[in-house]
């Protein structure tokens, strides 16, 4: 990035035009339109902004909250300077929050998938939040290795039919961006655009929101980036988890059609939260060493989203009885 603010004082610097159109004040301010964001992130990513640009228009439009055209725009941006080939991969699933209050079930359920010959991909961005678990150290605590470049991805597929790229692989820019959260002090689109990558175009993919408001918002950008197969939720931690101590909408793509559905809650009181997110238990959990009433529920409600949204089965009735046969003979298949 360049901070060399001296260059521009004769004349406009050429991202400025963005930065105006959102900042222009209480009436004269507006969302960009789809171009204009395409536009904006293209110059972003090729490093062709200054610090201070790149700090003002971030949190302009954190402020406003990004609207669907721009979140769209943003993401076709990043696929568009991407030069990943398409692999065959049934389901993308984004892990950018961590965990705080319970284990990372969800990533048994992605796992348990993967036993079963499911292809998945998973990325995410890797924290230095303290108390907070994220799904590389959990994958690595697993014996399962981090891919660090799109021959990994291959590999990993064929070998146990799932791998985890870090986003710092996928774009270094936007890492950097994320970690741009420090020193701003807030969570900048970034964190969204990023969930919506689908970097190998998979048939199907999975995000979590934590804030129920960007539901809709991910819905919406996912139908326009032409995604087919798509699932939204509110996930417990901001990771695609379903809680069941509460109902789950599930803002959707199915075939190409927009749906919403909800999943009732499965538990008559709030399931008590871990005192320490100890990982031996966890590992334990996975192996079958040990049973855990919450977790197991987490798990097996998480992968019959997973199911339906990778079109596995036709009602969310049918998702969660495979998905239960599913998670009791995970082990009973050779990779």
């Amino acid at each position: 990035m360049n901070t060399k603010k001296n260059l521009y004082k004769d004349s406009e610097h050429p991202f400025a035009q963005y930065v105006r159109i959102l900042g222009k004040g209480k009436t004269g301010s507006r969302s960009l339109n789809y171009e204009e964001a395409y536009a904006a992130f293209s110059m972003i990513l090729k490093g062709e902004v200054l610090d201070v640009q790149l700090g003002a228009f971030l949190m302009l439009l954190r402020v406003k909250e990004e609207s669907v055209e721009e979140l769209t725009g943003f993401v076709q941006a990043t696929k568009d300077q991407l030069n990943f080939q398409p692999l065959d991969v049934d389901l993308d699933w984004s892990s950018y929050a961590g965990k705080r209050k319970h284990y990372p079930w969800f990533l048994l359920s992605a796992l348990t998938l993967a036993k079963h010959g499911y292809n998945i991909v998973m990325h995410g961005a890797a924290g230095h939040t303290i108390n907070r678990v994220y799904t590389e150290q959990v994958l690595q605590y697993l014996d399962y290795a981090i891919c660090q470049s799109e021959q990994d991805v291959k590999q990993q597929l064929q070998q146990q039919h799932f791998a985890y790229l870090p986003l710092d692989v996928i774009s270094p820019v936007l890492s950097d961006m994320i970690d741009l959260r420090n020193v701003m002090g807030l969570r900048s689109p970034v964190h969204t655009l990023a969930r919506l990558i689908n970097p190998f175009n998979a048939k199907a993919t999975l995000q979590a929101i934590f804030h129920p408001a960007y539901r809709n918002s991910h819905q919406q950008a996912a139908y326009q980036l032409g995604y087919k197969n798509s699932a939204v939720i509110k996930g417990e931690g901001g990771e695609f988890e379903r809680n069941p101590d509460a109902k789950t909408l599930i803002c959707g793509i199915k075939n190409g059609e927009l749906y919403e559905y909800e999943l009732p809650k499965l538990t008559p009181e709030r399931s008590p939260t871990e005192d320490e997110l100890d990982l031996a238990t966890f590992k334990q959990v996975w192996l079958g060493q040990t049973s855990h009433e919450y977790g197991e529920m987490a798990i097996i409600e998480t992968m019959g989203i997973a199911l339906y949204t990778m079109n596995v089965v036709d009602d969310y009735a049918q998702a969660m009885q495979k998905a239960k046969v599913l998670w009791n003979t995970r082990f009973d298949k050779a990779l």
